[in-house]
């Protein structure tokens, strides 16, 4: 599938961006189950909001998502009763993080659209889907995502972690798209996030924060996959236009690795990841 000059370049930059990898008719697929679901929701009983800027509790329902699916609002859509402000198919920040294995549909779309043969291209063959999300960056309140590496969140020993950003509507700086720091998957770990043996979360951080001189924007089309290295710093800004933009996300590691058992995703033995 990838071009030896594209295996390079995903080497040398840490990230790599394979325009039209994916249908519209998949991706639009996708977008409607994702309404389905969120049309399922009853807001009187999901008061979890998710924002990677402030303070927010890492409860039993974040943890719990990690086998099953747990919905997060837009901090900005939830009132300080913990009501909606708006509807919720408009308020919805992100779901996850097991759909891949729970939905069919989901596991349609990462199983079937070409990723795996891009994953072995990279070196994971064989590789385990260990994380998905289906993420909206709402027009208006779509929320800022810092600059952060995936390997922070899922660990493994060794560093062995991939991940995939999905577009599944354009992405562009005017929106929301991703932006990353070329090479910056070769400076070195700064911080991990890990659960704390109280039955909670903890984020660590043992060097100073990754610079941000030099992040280029990764602007990307309807069905566009950005392959991204598990060091590599990224991050997207606040989507303050009036236009969407959902994204999926799927992470997968190298079965040769260890999965910690320290990390904040736990899976039980009944629901083990899976390859593609």
């Amino acid at each position: 599938m990838l071009t030896n000059d594209q295996v390079e370049s995903f080497e040398r930059d840490g990230f790599l961006v394979v325009p039209d990898l994916i249908g519209v008719q998949d991706c639009d697929a996708l977008r409607g189950r994702a309404a389905e679901m969120v049309a399922d929701v009853d807001e009187t009983k999901v008061s979890s909001t998710f924002s990677t800027t402030g303070a927010q509790a890492r409860n039993d329902y974040f943890l719990a998502s990690g086998s099953g699916i747990g919905f997060f609002w837009e901090v900005e859509a939830v009132n300080p009763d913990k009501t909606l402000n708006r509807p919720k198919e408009l308020a919805a920040n992100k779901f996850g993080h097991a759909m891949h294995d729970l939905d069919p549909t989901f596991d349609h779309f990462s199983r079937r659209t070409g990723m795996g043969e891009l994953a072995a291209d990279l070196g994971y063959g064989g590789g385990l889907l260990t994380q998905s999300m289906y993420i909206y960056k709402q027009p208006g309140i779509g929320g800022e995502v810092t600059l952060h590496n995936d390997h922070a969140f899922l660990w493994t020993e060794p560093m062995r972690t991939l991940g995939f950003w999905v577009a599944l509507e354009d992405a562009t700086t005017e929106n929301g798209c991703l932006w990353a720091l070329p090479g910056g998957h070769k400076i070195g770990q700064r911080s991990r996030f890990r659960r704390d043996g109280k039955g909670s979360t903890a984020l660590e951080e043992w060097a100073d924060p990754y610079p941000t001189e030099g992040l280029v924007p990764l602007e990307a089309t309807t069905g566009t996959v950005v392959a991204l290295h598990g060091l590599l710093p990224h991050r997207s800004d606040q989507n303050r236009s009036d236009k969407s933009r959902h994204a999926f996300t799927l992470h997968v590691m190298d079965p040769a690795a260890e999965w910690v058992d320290d990390n904040w995703l736990q899976r039980p033995d009944g629901l083990p990841f899976r390859s593609f």
